[in-house]
């Protein structure tokens, strides 16, 4: 194809792994099973499928191990461990049963019973509004992208594999519809020198592992393989997340020019008095960036993530590790970890929790974590030894009144009485309205709380944020809202306990003001808003100053 009969088409992405790289494309085959054979059976036939399935899960699992083995050599032990959480998924005994019954019950074959409940696993995941959560709905789909080319004796490959031309990837771009595992370190190419995917988030184990081996990558393309074939040429540029279609020579010598200037950090900005600003963190890895931004706490360490990432239930001494790591990182400054708040609406078969119709108003948060004891009990004898490295607090999700606050904290205590531990204080999250409209009784016997607007919202209007029909009204400047957070604070100035806000309103410098006449005197969001919070404060500042 003439380069020079070419339009230049530049395009924004998300950007997932930084660098820069320019060469021509191979296009991924993710099709290889769009034909599987699909049929029913019969009497022995089932007892078959189901053994063809048990034979595959096992071949899988093998070449994971290898697979693990060489990421480990290669790259590192933690990013192995991200094929490990393959295999706990692939191996999951709720799994397996599901799809042995689907055979038993439906009589179909092996490969239709594993694409239908692997399906539904993934397809549940990428609706749920947590981009952590949707990152690892990809993971279901590797493993049964695994046992299918088991079953079929098929192997990831590009499309024109079997053609002359072929480069194997050799100093190409590889554009998929998703950037995987598989495409980072599975698929047999040489000197890769980029990926780009229509979808997948930044937190997805395709991204780490491209940013582990230094692969430049871009995402949230939509249609983006409609757009180029087998050898168009390309440009992305993996910091800004900017990708260009038959780029111009004038366009990629200024697109090395920009590359080769120095990346700055986002400014970190001094504390300011009246407002404490803290860090909301998913991972213990996260608290670096707090420590540069100057966060003067963490207000939200929202511990399931850690779960979720691993793919597997951690044991007391991983949660452990990661609890005291983030509280010795911190020395001595407030970390408030948020109990596992967990339901089926993040749907992982390792967590046992049926499937339900509307699971926002079902087994979840505080609910979930009294019905399966053992989950608290668990963490909560990880958190008592952390507290040994520096004062912590505990919070619980979704609290709707004081007994069931009373009932979480009496299992926890119960359950550290025997384990050496420091200063722990317990508190609760009010984001449900019941529990806001008994802000003072609560507040009698808590020790602090904190404000979940996301989910108060949503509770408070009836609004499903996944719902492009409704989300219209997501609307934080309701005053109906205002006047439930005022209730809570005015519980918490009457029994002299603190209260913070966190979510995407504390964020937002638009309603800073607001909370803070509303005697909030803390605020928690995400490290890389502090900056913004922390200028717009002095702003305030600057001006009541000069009004006098």
């Amino acid at each position: 194809m003439n380069k020079s009969l070419q339009k230049e088409l530049k395009i924004k992405g998300l950007p997932l792994s930084p660098g820069l790289a320019i060469a021509k494309v191979c296009m991924f085959n993710e099709r290889r099973h769009s034909n599987l054979p699909m049929y029913k059976v019969r009497g022995e036939g089932i007892e078959l499928e189901i053994g063809r399935v048990e034979r595959a899960i096992e071949i899988a699992g093998n070449k994971l191990d290898e697979i693990k083995k060489q990421v480990a050599e290669r790259i590192g032990n933690a990013e192995a461990e991200i094929f490990v959480a393959q295999k706990m998924i692939m191996e999951d005994t709720t799994l397996i049963e599901k799809v042995a019954d689907l055979i038993k019950n439906h009589c179909v074959n092996a490969e239709n019973a594993v694409s239908s409940v692997l399906d539904s696993y993934e397809t549940r995941l990428q609706e749920v509004d947590n981009e952590y959560l949707r990152d690892r709905a990809s993971d279901f789909g590797e493993v049964k992208r695994r046992i299918l080319d088991v079953l079929s004796d098929m192997k990831p490959s590009l499309q024109c594999t079997d053609e002359k031309h072929c480069q194997r990837g050799k100093n190409r771009i590889i554009v998929a519809e998703e950037l995987t595992p598989s495409l980072t370190v599975d698929l047999e190419t040489e000197l890769v020198l980029g990926f780009i995917s229509e979808r997948g988030g930044q937190n997805s184990h395709g991204a780490i592992l491209a940013r582990a081996l230094g692969i430049p990558a871009v995402s949230g393309l939509p249609d983006f393989r409609k757009k180029v074939g087998c050898g168009t040429e390309l440009l992305i540029n993996g910091d800004s997340g900017e990708v260009v279609i038959w780029p111009s020579e004038e366009t990629i010598t200024m697109a090395r020019v920009e590359h080769e200037k120095p990346i700055l950090m986002p400014a970190a900005s001094d504390p300011v008095l009246g407002l404490k600003v803290m860090a909301n963190i998913s991972l213990a890895t996260d608290v670096k960036e707090a420590i540069h931004m100057k966060a003067e706490g963490i207000g939200l360490y929202r511990t399931e993530m850690e779960i979720i990432i691993s793919g597997k239930l951690l044991s007391q001494e991983e949660l452990y590790q990661r609890y005291s790591n983030v509280v010795k990182e911190m020395k001595g400054l407030p970390v408030t970890f948020r109990t596992f708040d967990v339901g089926s609406d993040k749907p992982f078969p390792f967590l046992n929790i049926s499937h339900e119709q509307n699971p926002s108003l079902g087994f979840r948060g505080a609910r979930l974590l009294l019905g399966k004891k053992d989950l608290l009990q668990n963490q909560a004898r990880a958190l008592a030894r952390a507290s040994i490295h520096g004062p912590i607090n505990i919070m619980y999700p979704m609290v709707i009144d004081l007994a069931q606050f009373l009932e979480l904290k009496t299992i926890v205590e119960e359950a550290i009485k025997d384990t050496p531990k420091g200063t722990i204080k317990h508190g609760v999250m009010f984001e449900v309205p019941s529990a806001c409209l008994d802000a003072r009784e609560i507040l009698e016997h808590a020790d602090f709380g904190s404000i979940g607007t996301n989910d108060l919202i949503q509770y408070m209007f009836a609004i499903d944020r996944n719902n492009e029909f409704v989300a219209y009204d997501y609307n934080p400047g309701r005053p109906a809202l205002w006047k439930m957070i005022k209730i809570v604070a005015d519980a918490g100035a009457a029994t002299g306990k603190s209260i913070s806000v966190c979510g995407e309103l504390a964020g937002d410098p638009t309603y800073l003001s607001k909370i803070m006449n509303l005697g909030i005197k803390v605020v928690s969001v995400s490290s890389r808003l502090i900056p913004g919070i922390r200028n717009e404060l002095n702003k305030e500042c600057n001006l009541m100053k000069g009004e006098k």
